[in-house]
């Protein structure tokens, strides 16, 4: 039986198909741990480093436009919702939205999928120019090359959240994408913490983030993708039902671990966001996240990631195969 090297994240609703019990058929996976895993992007992305690999879908959209051989499975694990990502400096003055025209925000690289998603909802929500914002990064894109003239590399050493402390940015993205971390991915990059909101410290661009998030996603169904599955295009090409057979063995997956831990209880988050949009808070499939894609495309494409002959149909996106809703 072949062996498939495999990186995901750690989410208990991938751990029965990382311990074989939900069988990739005719393969047998290997796990491969990295922490944290976005590294294993880059090294995905650069270096065709393994079999199959979680991957940002901005990034998996920026690689097939440069041809890396590499193709993706409409398998979504992660979700976020991020109307509550952008904190303030605390003598910022912003109150609103369209104040950030003009201002210098720190994200952790221009592509990560967080800065994409807070850029579309700003343009498409709040009218924000975000071509007027001076966009500030501590770290490199998975592709390199593709950022626009108003984004600014930090020089001197400093962390964002060191930086928005000082009110030398004037608001930040958290967690990962920003405040949260300080420098490329490695282990124990998340041991910088993001700065505490409330008193005199940094607020957040939108308190009541909770129900407008909501809200966005009642009106327009995109709910934000934050990772997909992707394959060595080497190996989909020796083996066209692959894709297939790995979206098989996720959902296998997914349906083992709910079946012993039926709430997401192993997973706070996602169980707050699925109570809050009554439904599954991470859909597997194309159809069931159409209007996801169709936006993370034109995301990309209205943010200079893209070519704006990128192509829109998004079922292309994926290796040819059966992906009922799941």
């Amino acid at each position: 039986m072949d062996k498939l090297t495999v990186v995901v994240g750690e989410f208990p609703h991938a751990q029965p198909l990382l311990d074989g019990d939900a069988g990739i058929e005719g393969y047998l996976a290997e796990p491969v741990e990295v922490k944290p895993v976005i590294g294993a992007y880059r090294r995905m992305i650069r270096d065709l480093e393994f079999d199959v690999c979680e991957l940002a879908p901005v990034s998996y959209l920026m690689a097939r436009q440069e041809g890396i051989p590499l193709t993706a499975v409409p398998v979504f694990l992660n979700r976020r919702f991020h109307h509550g990502d952008v904190q303030c400096a605390a003598d910022s003055g912003i109150r609103v939205p369209r104040d950030l025209e003009g201002r210098r925000v720190g994200v952790r690289a221009y592509s990560v999928s967080t800065g994409v998603w807070v850029r579309g909802v700003l343009r498409d929500e709040y009218g924000v120019d975000i071509d007027k914002i001076t966009w500030v990064v501590d770290d490199d894109d998975h592709i390199e090359g593709r950022v626009p003239a108003n984004v600014e590399r930090v020089t001197d050493g400093r962390s964002l959240g060191e930086l928005l402390r000082a009110g030398d940015i004037d608001a930040a993205l958290t967690g990962n994408a920003g405040t949260g971390r300080a420098g490329a991915p490695r282990a124990g990059w998340t041991a910088a913490t993001d700065p505490e909101p409330g008193g005199d410290g940094p607020y957040p661009l939108f308190p009541e983030a909770g129900p407008l998030a909501v809200d966005h996603y009642v009106r327009t169904g995109v709910y934000p993708l934050h990772s997909l599955i992707s394959v060595r295009s080497e190996l989909v090409e020796r083996d066209p039902g692959l894709p297939a057979k790995l979206y098989a063995a996720f959902v296998d997956s997914k349906r083992r671990h709910l079946a012993a831990e039926p709430e997401w209880a192993a997973v706070p988050r996602l169980a707050r966001q699925g109570r809050a949009i009554g439904a599954d808070p991470v859909p597997y499939g194309i159809t069931a996240n159409e209007p996801s894609l169709n936006a993370m495309v034109r995301f990309a494409k209205d943010q200079h990631l893209l070519d704006a002959d990128f192509p829109d149909d998004v079922r292309a996106l994926f290796a040819a195969g059966d992906y009922p809703d799941a």
